[in-house]
């Protein structure tokens, strides 16, 4: 199921409701009771639906039946973080939860992970083991396995996980999926049951690039309620050199080292160059992970449930959860010390290199090879994961094919930079076969500078256009501001008129509108304002309101007051 293939059911006359009734029979269809820990009753789904047709049908995610991981909010639902005992109810969506359901989005249920967020395998949890939904007995892939599951099965369009060191990729490799890790910090994790807060990212699983970069588009948000979020402006990929790590481990592999030759040989078909780079830096950063004092931020998150309630954590994770006490503090700055030095060296191979392309695993596993084995298997799948939010890099994992005769998926990741997200999407479309796809997330900006200001009479016509705040900030030393009197039905509003050589700087404010948006924003803008171009103080000029000058007759200029909201406050 893609986003693609809803519209051409809802352009043919399916209702969100029937959409959903489709999805609920695919659940039962499917049979697999690991896949979820929550599922809401039909008739609560059944509303839940119902209220999204009563949204406008241009929403970019309006009708597109997702899935949570249940480490993240959903209001209403309890979330476990797969463990029965630390089961809670929240009142509030998670941040991300909220944007994607303004979006049109609507929740399927809660799925199954390995218990919180500890692991990269998928059996680790008291609500048993979803299954691969390609190649049923192999691994589903951990933590977020039950969200893998759920969009690999065709029951979500998308679904949600969480990856602090791998778990947004694994399951992705394992069931034939997209996997984006964002940028750390781009997407919120307020309202996320934290493994290692500093290091959580918000993960997304798709069946296309398309659907994952229409996703980003809608929740990759900056959350001012979200200490660890942080304004990313995203970019494509600076060049075209590909670093491909030398002396791979694939930990005896039969199939997967030529599966992964193959992906080399389609970035060479693309015009990339490959560039065989030392490993070192980034392998010797992912033993910090696990094997430094950043595991104790596990026990800050789950610590003091665990010790009141270890008969209720699973054992596997019970040994890992206590094994991360008797970190001191000087272990912590002496890891940073290290983190530093291996960020510095990692520094010196993107000077040689635009980009990675890795072994998303090393190899392969069955079920019980991993339930015999839990902690060395896991340790494999996590060799080229771990590194990656400790050096602050962003990823996408995509199909690389099957092994084992074709009967099994695997998958390699394409690593860069922070930032990079949207050029990481579009490499993997290509190697994916698919279009590079239009990003709804480039919408246009207009400045505003007086009764559109936040808080003011006409603000609701940005507002119910779903704009975005870009920035506050002046223009450039060069507009006059005159004070239009209220009449014809409008509150009074600033006429802006540029004179270079004896204007000043105004208060203004940057939103941000989708194409069609900002059309029928502009169309209705009486005269005799218009837009123009409005040079900003830093130099940049933007689409903004400016006025004719027959809008100074019988106005008072208030250019001295420097703002709209300044001349309004010398009123008051």
């Amino acid at each position: 199921m893609t986003i693609e293939d809803l519209i051409k059911r809802y352009e043919a006359g399916e209702t969100p409701v029937e959409v959903m009734e489709s999805v609920w029979q695919r659940i039962a269809e499917w049979d697999d009771p690991a896949m979820f820990i929550h599922l809401p009753e039909w008739e609560e789904m059944k509303m839940i639906a119902a209220e999204v047709e009563k949204m406008p049908k241009d929403l970019p995610l309006w009708g597109v039946p997702f899935v949570v991981k249940d480490n993240i909010d959903v209001a209403g639902w309890p979330t476990t973080a797969a463990c029965p005992g630390f089961a809670y109810t929240p009142d509030e969506d998670a941040s991300v939860v909220r944007l994607l359901r303004e979006a049109g989005a609507i929740p399927v249920g809660k799925a199954n992970l390995d218990q919180f967020a500890t692991g990269l395998v998928g059996t680790r949890s008291p609500y048993g083991v979803a299954r691969n939904a390609v190649a049923p007995g192999w691994l589903p892939g951990g933590s977020s396995s039950g969200s893998a599951s759920a969009v690999a099965a065709g029951i979500a369009v998308f679904s949600l996980g969480t990856d602090t060191a791998g778990s947004g990729r694994v399951p992705a490799a394992f069931q034939e999926l997209i996997g984006w890790k964002p940028t750390r910090g781009r997407l919120s994790t307020k309202g996320v049951v934290p493994a290692c807060r500093s290091l959580d990212c918000v993960s997304v699983f798709a069946n296309n690039t398309s659907d994952a970069a229409r996703v980003m588009s809608v929740a990759g948000k900056f959350d001012e309620e979200d200490p660890w979020s942080r304004e990313v402006k995203g970019s494509g990929l600076k060049g075209r050199r590909v670093g491909v790590p030398s002396g791979l481990d694939f930990s005896g592999d039969p199939d997967t080292p030529g599966l992964f030759d193959g992906a080399v040989e389609k970035l060479k078909s693309l015009g990339y160059e490959v560039v065989s780079i030392d490993p070192t830096p980034f392998v010797e950063a992912a033993k910090l992970l696990y094997e430094g004092p950043w595991v104790a931020e596990r026990w800050a998150a789950v610590g003091e449930f665990v010790s009141s309630n270890a008969d209720e954590v699973h054992p596997v994770t019970r040994k890992i959860l206590e094994g991360s006490q008797g970190w001191q503090a000087a272990d912590l700055f002496k890891a940073q010390d290290k983190l530093k030095c291996f960020a510095r060296h990692a520094d010196a191979v993107w000077k040689e290199v635009d980009l990675l392309l890795l072994p998303t695993t090393p190899c392969l596993y069955r079920v019980e090879e991993v339930l015999e084995e839990p902690f060395g298997t896991n340790a494999t799948l996590g060799r080229y994961t771990n590194f990656m939010n400790l050096l602050d890099l962003c990823a996408v994992a995509l199909p690389a094919g099957r092994a084992r005769g074709g009967e099994v998926p695997w998958g390699v990741t394409l690593a860069a930079p922070a930032g990079m997200d949207e050029g990481l999407l579009d490499l993997a479309a290509l190697m994916n076969g698919e279009a590079v796809h239009e990003r709804p997330s480039e919408k246009i900006p207009v400045v505003v500078c007086g009764a559109h200001l936040e808080g003011l009479p006409l603000h609701w016509q940005l507002s119910d256009r779903h704009a975005e705040l870009v920035r506050r900030g002046k223009t450039a030393p060069a507009y006059r501001m005159f004070a239009m009197p209220a009449g014809d039905g409008f509150p009074e509003r600033p006429a802006m008129i540029r004179e270079d050589g004896g204007g000043c700087s105004i208060e203004v404010e940057v939103w941000a509108l989708a194409p069609a948006d900002f059309g029928d924003f502009v169309a209705k803008i009486p005269g005799p304002l218009g837009i123009g171009k409005i040079e900003m103080e830093d130099g940049e000029e933007l689409p903004g309101f400016i006025a004719e000058p027959r809008a100074t007759e019988g106005a008072e200029e208030i250019s001295r007051f420097g703002g709209w909201k300044s001349w309004m406050a010398s009123r008051a």
